[in-house]
């Protein structure tokens, strides 16, 4: 995620950082993020932490996928980037810099 931060601020883009396992996010945050990139996609399918609840198989509504993000912050993917009104999950550097590229 240095990677990523280090781009968008050379590109002189303001970057805001937040621990979201020292700061939780509330439903509505959770709910905002999902509805910018899909729940599923803000979702660690393959975290262990999933895996130790028994549910790394099981099919999850949006609802469900929301409450255990809530209850455990390691099922939200990371890093979580937005740039202008665009949401990117993960912190590949072909995907920051055309998100770059966008906010310009």
């Amino acid at each position: 995620c240095r990677k990523a931060r280090e781009l968008l601020l050379q590109n002189g883009l303001e970057v805001t950082d937040r621990d979201f396992f020292k700061e939780t996010f509330s439903e509505s945050e959770i709910r905002e993020l999902a509805a910018m990139a899909g729940t599923e996609n803000i979702f660690a399918r393959r975290s262990p932490s999933l895996k130790k609840l028994s549910l790394a198989d099981k099919e999850l509504s949006d609802d469900e996928m929301v409450k255990l993000m809530l209850q455990e912050p390691k099922l939200i993917r990371r890093p979580l980037i937005k740039v202008g009104g665009k949401l990117m999950v993960g912190g590949g550097t072909a995907a920051v810099e055309a998100a770059i590229a966008e906010a310009r």
